[in-house]
């Protein structure tokens, strides 16, 4: 192991009070001075997480100074390194923020889903901007955390759904605002992922970690298990732990325009359900029903927004074809595809936002009202990271809209991982927490199908999980319970 992987076992001290010797970078602020970065500045910028998408985003940000290049799993990572080879290369975060802290403007988080929340939220105290990939979080708290933190900290922030950034999503606002298929109640949306295996048994035997893979760094907040190639990199969105399936992959793209379009805040109800639910992997197929409180007519936009279900379905189910669609015309565009029922008439869009359009043929000529994005959604953040806090144009996924956003996302987890309980659960969003679970209902998941042939007659043998507390089991979901050494900042009040 190199010394910044022996380095990466201590704990982060959470102020950068050692700064590097012999890598003196001068931040971006103090060359703008006077409190704000002028347009010409370029940031200082670390990415953590770089082997797959987040090598992308950094691509799109090369016209900054890319610093710091931090990954558990160098080998995968050896692609970026090569590309950015002035970078300095740390395997702990931690360590990074320590030793280069003071240089750094802002901070690129690609991570497996559950480090995004505890990297970002430090990044942020101090004093850093951060973009981070979707999901936004792991968890409902985490969401409502780096909200919070990014109002009090006064930093420019993205969520990397770079679909929010596009022409579709605005056009589908203006559409709808403008009264074009009248009052929303019903709105459909799948995917056709997963593209990574789902529906698994854990691995029952470990194997030896490859020397380019520091894995205690991997498993970070989360419970520690052995290592096994099944896990990452790639596969780690089909594991609970690690990632939150095919729904909190694309959803984040595939819902956006529905959370910004409808102005949707927290669910009250939502249920779900799926094939059959493992322990430790998200099911092969799962749909879930978010439903949404009547909001406030806003002045400017000529329809209501009644109280509405959100159907999402992913690992091949889709809706049935309304009444009047084209024979033959495939609804998946792109990945998937929403479907907005209105009172008027019906609005699909495809992943992304992209190529809206009505069910009745018509094209609807309606001004543009929405201001649009110039150039990549990475570049739209480094604009607003050199934009001084009072005059800044928020980007279009900043924290204020994305974590609200993402809480409705990781509901949908929290719906299929608890439908044993056979109800439709109520949410009090304000406080994080499901009214409806009674203290003496319990959860339970399988371990193992046990699927056995024998003479050409399948038979099960499931093997399940000890009852859990269901009360216990979703406020651990709400809000993990991170592992000793790992630890989160305070909830500002």
């Amino acid at each position: 192991m190199t010394e910044n992987s022996k380095m990466s076992r201590r704990g982060f001290i959470g102020a950068t009070s050692t700064a590097a010797a012999g890598m003196m970078i001068v931040p971006s602020n103090v060359i703008a001075g006077l409190g704000h970065k002028a347009p010409s500045d370029k940031l200082n910028i670390a990415g953590v997480g770089i082997g797959g998408m987040g090598f992308g985003n950094l691509k799109n940000m090369e016209s900054e100074n890319i610093i710091a290049l931090c990954d558990v799993d160098w080998d995968h990572s050896k692609r970026c390194f090569d590309y950015f080879p002035k970078a300095k290369k740390f395997w702990d975060w931690r360590v990074m923020y320590d030793e280069i802290g003071k240089s750094i403007d802002a901070v690129l988080v690609a991570t497996a889903d559950h480090n995004h929340a505890i990297i970002a939220s430090h990044a942020m105290t101090l004093g850093k901007h951060v973009y981070v990939q979707k999901p936004l979080t792991h968890s409902v708290y985490e969401s409502r955390l780096l909200t919070k933190l990014a109002e009090k900290y006064n930093v420019a922030t993205s969520m990397g759904n770079q679909g929010s950034s596009g022409e579709g999503v605005r056009q589908i606002q203006e559409w709808l605002w403008n009264g074009e298929i009248g009052d929303v109640t019903k709105v459909e949306a799948f995917t056709d992922r997963p593209l990574w295996p789902q529906g698994l048994t854990a691995p029952k035997v470990g194997m030896w970690v490859p020397e380019t893979m520091n894995w205690d760094l991997f498993i970070g907040p989360a419970k520690m298990r052995p290592y096994h190639r099944m896990y990452t990199p790639w596969n780690f969105r089909g594991w609970w732990d690690f990632g939150t399936g095919a729904l909190g992959d694309m959803a984040c793209h595939l819902l956006h325009p529905v959370f910004v379009g409808l102005k949707l805040g927290y669910p009250t109800k939502v249920q779900g359900t799926s094939t059959l639910l493992m322990t430790d992997s998200a099911p092969a197929t799962e749909t879930v029903q978010l439903v949404f409180p009547a909001r406030p007519k806003e002045k400017g936009i000529k329809i209501n927004f009644p109280e509405v279900t959100v159907t999402w379905m992913d690992g091949g189910n889709r809706p049935m074809k309304p009444e009047g669609w084209s024979e033959g015309k495939d609804m998946n565009d792109g990945g998937g595809a929403v479907i907005f029922h209105g009172t008027k008439d019906k609005l699909i869009c495809g992943c992304y936002g992209r190529n809206p359009w009505l069910l009745s043929g018509r094209v609807p000529n309606v001004a543009k009202t929405l201001p649009r994005v110039n150039g990549s959604h990475e570049q739209d953040w480094i604009r607003a990271c050199k934009e001084s806090p009072e005059n800044r144009v928020q980007t279009a996924s900043p924290f204020s809209q994305a974590g609200p956003f993402n809480e409705m996302v990781v509901m949908g987890v929290l719906a299929v991982r608890l439908q044993d309980l056979n109800k439709e659960l109520h949410w009090d969003g304000p406080k994080m927490e499901f009214t409806n679970i009674r203290d003496n209902e319990v959860v339970k998941f399988c371990l193992d199908d046990g699927l056995e042939i024998k003479d050409g007659h399948p038979s099960f043998n499931k093997k399940y999980t000890e009852p859990a507390n269901a009360r216990e089991f979703a406020a651990e979901l709400i809000k993990h319970n991170y592992r000793k050494g790992w630890s989160l900042p305070d909830m500002p009040a």
